[in-house]
């Protein structure tokens, strides 16, 4: 992909892959990391283990680490989650983390240099924090809207998917830490993840499921890929022949696969197939059992060999082997004004503004009055949470940035609605450490014998321990703080969490007992556990005394401690508070209403009852638009959500889970500074009954894929041609503050179309300012087809960006593959001859041009 310029412009373009060797009979080049030496080197070494030893590393020794080995010089290698940001082996405020932009909204740039970069960050941040594995991107497919982890994945397009996803890899490589596609394959939704059973026809598995993955191993040179809890056609993942074939015969991937945590179930099936690392650890279904299953000739002694090696070469690549060189430099931190800059301007490139009538944007200098309403405003949601959750040191929130933009004098603020019904974990500035005065609060870690293991600071409320040596000890976490009201009022102060429980507030216990919602998945739900809270009126300045005590508990024979101890501020009767926000909004210059999900409609562990707001915001963004006609509205989600005033809105910015400087970009866009660069990588629908995958619930344990090939907007083409509902906002749509005048496509390199091809377009930014545009490219079959095609498919797109009046030739490559389609005849990848047609336009439902392209 990559733009060529007329005239000056700032262009895009693909990151180069790393030097691949030659392909694998029937399959494509692997990108390999070291000399012929070290594969010797490391051979030799795998040779002077017992079977013991061997095993040993097959399994972590911790929740977060893999095994040493001195007597090779094999050392510790940490691993952290890291799809958007790198949190490392504690859930500790105290060692805080970048916090990027969902990777929903990376996506939504289309800019594979600026991902790469953002790549990059994720390696220094990783070496900063010890970490060698970073457990991301995760590349699953956002095949139905209600998927509750899709604001972790990219997009409905799998092309799309693959090429953001594999920039991703390579900027986080190029810093000496290895990246982790996952979850493979075929974990696009989140009900009965551990056990569900996808059922899926082998050419949509192939062109559709495995296609993000297949480049980010082949082009990418991934070091890891981690295997997903579900079974596909019949067989859990972490038995499964995918393994093999095609991701290690086909596509030559030499790394480590590593089950999700707690995945690896079965020590024969597991051991003969090509999982190699079973996490967490110490413990897991592999160990001692590993070693008499191969003496008893149930498990060939080939097959442990074969993972550690591969275990041995990841270690060889990140500089924790002895003798071998390490595949790239180490990454160093960053400073901390870069990577503010970084996020910001991430956060920024991937909003997407979908409705603008003028409104957009707003003059700084103007002296105007802006009323700021929603909850989201003051408490936003700039991360998705679950396994993904870290610890910025800082969340600008967008009222936060907005006054900083506009100033005080010109922003007020209402809540209008209450939205979420998650409590505010504690922050510093509301509470203070009973035993060292300090803001926050004071843990203790208790035995059974009452004696203290552990005591600590910490600085918030929200606190989790998983694998900690220290509670092998433990009996008892307590926790302890005063809490000062920052105002008058009633608040409700309380705790959120799973297990055993005991709160007192000024010494009078408010609960006691065991929480823990009947009939729920234990892992879910320590996840996305249940609240207690508890309405005390307190004067500004007032103080409360607080105590929790909770009995640790044991996830897949791992101890774990999380819960949030926290408070809900005082909110007024639902009606005063909604008027209250109506009119001021009318005694503004300016309304901008944020609004948006939260943890309990939209977070890993479980998917979406529906695509709704939470109760009261759709009718508080009517009632404002009715209020003021200059109201700007912001939708602050992670994912599609139903808009049913959209066609009232003057403007429509959608943000997704933009990080840590969430605030500042929203800001930085409101008033110009920066272009809203966005554009949608999943349809929106405008109403539920027009979605077209909608079942995400397994029949008898089984979820069945029967829409084949026709996943997001491919399906939506398809019934638009027989007269079906067009969506709220298509894919690839998004407008910024300029206009753009598209030419006629051109191809080049036409005479052997069938090994690739180039389209180009001229482009003339028309507008008054400079701008960013996404130029993109979708394939149809013009001639009659002997298999079944999608109406059409996203096959390349550039970036262009360029000033007021300038024109720039944008330009894209048309693989090979985009041609073709997999054959269920040869199990083989082919390509029909015949005519094809390359649409080129700003979205799928806005194709100005087209050109007929003949394969033979």
């Amino acid at each position: 992909m990559n733009a060529t310029p007329e005239a000056s412009a700032t262009t895009a373009s693909a990151t180069e892959a790393p030097e691949a060797t030659e392909a694998p009979e029937g399959g494509s080049p692997v990108t390999t990391t070291g000399a012929p030496g070290d594969e010797a080197t490391i051979a030799s070494l795998l040779a002077r283990l017992t079977l013991e030893q061997k095993v040993r590393l097959l399994t972590g020794a911790t929740f977060w680490t893999l095994h040493d080995e001195p007597e090779i010089g094999l050392e510790t290698i940490m691993v952290s989650d890291g799809p958007a940001g790198v949190r490392g082996a504690a859930w500790d405020e105290r060692d805080s983390s970048a916090s990027l932009p969902s990777p929903t909204s990376l996506a939504a740039s289309w800019d594979v240099d600026l991902v790469h970069r953002l790549g990059r960050l994720i390696a220094a941040e990783a070496r900063r924090k010890g970490v060698g594995v970073a457990l991301g991107p995760t590349v699953n497919i956002q095949r139905s809207p209600r998927g509750g982890r899709h604001f972790e994945a990219y997009s409905e397009d799998p092309w799309l998917s693959g090429v953001v996803g594999t920039a991703f890899v390579k900027g986080i490589q190029s810093g000496g830490v290895a990246a982790t596609p996952k979850h493979y394959v075929a974990n696009d939704s989140e009900t009965e993840r551990m056990t569900v059973d996808v059922t899926v026809d082998e050419r949509t598995l192939r062109e559709v499921y495995l296609a993000p993955f297949e480049r980010m191993v082949t082009e990418g040179g991934a070091w890891v890929v981690m295997s997903s809890y579900n079974a596909v056609n019949g067989v859990t993942m972490t038995e499964n022949d995918l393994l093999t074939s095609p991701l290690k015969d086909e596509w030559g991937f030499d790394g480590v696969v590593v089950s999700d945590w707690m995945g690896v179930r079965d020590t024969v099936a597991a051991g003969n197939s090509a999982q190699d690392l079973a996490m967490p650890g110490p413990d897991g279904v592999w160990g001692d059992a590993l070693v008499e299953a191969v003496r008893a000739g149930q498990v060939g002694g080939a097959a442990v060999d074969a993972k550690v090696l591969r275990i041995l070469r990841l270690a060889g690549r990140l500089g924790a082997l002895r003798d071998v060189d390490a595949a790239a430099p180490v990454a160093q931190p960053w400073p901390v004004e870069e990577v503010t800059s970084l996020l910001r301007e991430a956060a920024a490139d991937g909003m997407v503004l979908v409705r603008n009538d003028g409104i957009l944007p707003l003059d700084t200098a103007g002296g105007q009055t802006i009323a700021v309403i929603g909850q989201h405003a003051k408490v936003a949601r700039s991360q998705g949470g679950g396994s993904a959750t870290v610890f910025p040191d800082h969340v600008v929130t967008p009222l936060a940035g907005l006054l900083t933009a506009f100033g005080a004098d010109s922003v007020r603020f209402a809540p209008g609605v209450k939205a979420s019904e998650s409590i505010l974990p504690f922050e510093p500035t509301v509470v203070t450490d009973p035993v060292t005065g300090e803001p926050g609060v004071h843990v203790r870690f208790l035995a059974d014998d009452g004696s203290v293991v552990l005591d600590e600071h910490r600085v918030g409320g929200r606190l989790a321990w998983l694998g900690d040596p220290v509670l092998a000890d433990t009996a008892v976490v307590e926790v302890t703080a005063t809490f000062t009201a920052p105002e008058g009022g009633e608040y409700s102060v309380g705790f959120a969490g799973l297990g055993t429980f005991r709160f007192d507030v000024d010494g009078e216990n408010k609960s006691d007992g065991l929480f823990f919602p009947e009939g729920t998945d234990p892992f879910m739900a320590f996840l996305n556990p249940p609240k207690q809270v508890f309405p005390v009126r307190l004067a500004a300045g007032q103080q409360v005394e607080l105590r929790l005590l909770h009995e640790p508990m044991r996830q897949g024979g791992v101890p774990a401690v999380m819960f949030t101890l926290g408070y809900e501020e005082p909110f007024a009767a639902a009606d005063a508070e909604l008027e209250r926000a109506v009119a001021l909004a009318a005694s503004s210059d300016v309304a901008v209403v944020v609004v948006g999900t939260t943890e309990q409609l939209e977070s890993e562990g479980f998917d979406r009852a529906d695509l709704r707001l939470p109760a009261g915001q759709d009718e508080l963004v009517r009632r404002v638009i009715a209020a003021n006609p200059r109201t700007v509205v912001v939708v602050n989600s992670g994912g599609p959500v139903i808009m049913p005033w959209i066609d009232e809105a003057p403007a429509v910015l959608l943000t997704w889970f933009p990080g840590q400087e969430m605030g500042d970009a929203l800001a930085d866009v409101v008033s110009g500074v920066r272009e809203p660069g966005g554009r949608i990588p999943t349809t929106w629908a405008a109403a539920e009954d027009d979605v077209p995958v909608w079942q995400v619930e397994p029949v008898d344990g089984k979820l069945f894929y029967t829409e084949g090939l026709n996943v997001g907007y491919r399906e939506w083409a398809r019934r638009a041609a027989l007269g079906g509902p067009a969506p709220a906002i298509a894919f690839g749509q998004g407008l910024g503050y300029t206009t753009w005048e598209l030419g006629e496509a051109r191809v080049a390199d036409a005479a052997d179309a069938a090994g690739g091809f180039t389209v180009s377009v001229p482009v003339t930014n028309t507008g008054s300012r400079a701008g960013k545009h996404v130029v993109q490219m979708y394939l149809s079959r013009v001639s009659e087809s002997a298999v079944e095609r999608p109406a059409l498919w996203l096959a390349g797109y550039a970036v262009v960006r360029a000033e007021s009046g300038e024109s720039v030739t944008a330009s894209a490559t048309i693989e090979p593959r985009s041609l073709q389609y997999w054959s269920v005849d040869d199990h083989a990848w082919r390509t029909e001859p015949g005519t094809y047609r390359v649409h080129v336009g700003s979205s799928v439902a806005d194709l100005a041009s087209s050109i007929d392209v003949d394969i033979s």
